[in-house]
């Protein structure tokens, strides 16, 4: 029996890998994109080609009323959520001494509030229902470790590792698992050869020797989504190929 997934953020790079494996795993899907509608036909088409469904749409997440609307309509059109995948984001630097205020707002909108907002709604879903489902935030190891110049997107990410403990006792009760998986140095473009991976001055000094691609960080999301993951919830997973472990700080 096939499952639906919403991911928002679906249309290039993690949210792209992620889509990719979805589908090939038997899910239907409804993405969002930003900016580049041609990316998002681009996907469709690949998702389709597999004999899936799916479904696009384009959203401004960082609006307060776009998540909630973006979601019933993925419900709408999938014919409901049984995982939800929240990706959208946009990494951004700051200064506190210069700190634009309304950076404040937009991180917050797309970054946090946007998450709560698809996951609320997500999870009416699947209560109204009656099906057990997922809940996944794609956030980063910088909610996990602190770098200079980024109070805002390391701690919007820091604080959606921690509502999501909350968010997993708030729908346990129904069934329903919410975790978080925090991804490190991923490429986001290029061919993800073993080359181009571990390229570069920084890619040397992770443990691991290279940075990750998103269909790793999809193959990680359909395994916390799958039967064989039933017990795992309110849970952050790293991957990052041991980033983090030595406390290398990041030029």
């Amino acid at each position: 029996m096939s499952k639906n997934a919403f991911v928002t953020g679906g249309s290039r790079g993690i949210g792209a890998g992620i889509v990719q494996v979805l589908s090939e795993s038997g899910y239907d899907i409804a993405f969002t994109y930003h900016e580049k509608k041609d990316e998002a036909e681009i996907l469709q088409k690949e998702v389709q080609a597999k004999g899936r469904r799916c479904f696009f749409y384009q959203a401004t997440l960082q609006e307060p009323d776009v998540p909630t609307a973006v979601t019933n309509q993925a419900i709408k059109d999938l014919g409901g959520i049984d995982l939800l995948v929240c990706n959208a984001g946009l990494t951004r630097h700051n200064d506190l001494i210069n700190l634009d205020p309304a950076l404040i707002e937009f991180v917050f909108g797309l970054n946090f509030r946007s998450y709560i907002l698809c996951s609320k709604a997500a999870a009416n879903d699947m209560v109204a229902r009656k099906v057990p489902g997922n809940i996944i935030f794609i956030t980063s190891t910088r909610g996990i470790r602190a770098y200079p110049e980024d109070a805002l997107y390391g701690g919007f990410k820091a604080a959606l590792n921690r509502a999501a403990e909350s968010i997993a006792l708030d729908v346990a009760k129904y069934h329903i698992r919410v975790n978080c998986v925090a991804p490190g140095a991923t490429a986001v473009r290029g061919s993800y050869t073993p080359e181009e991976l571990s390229a570069g001055t920084f890619a040397p000094r992770i443990p691991l020797g290279r940075r990750g691609t998103p269909r790793e960080v999809g193959y990680l999301v359909r395994y916390i989504a799958s039967d064989e993951a039933d017990y795992m919830t309110g849970n952050t997973i790293k991957l990052d190929g041991g980033l983090i472990l030595p406390g290398m700080p990041e030029r």
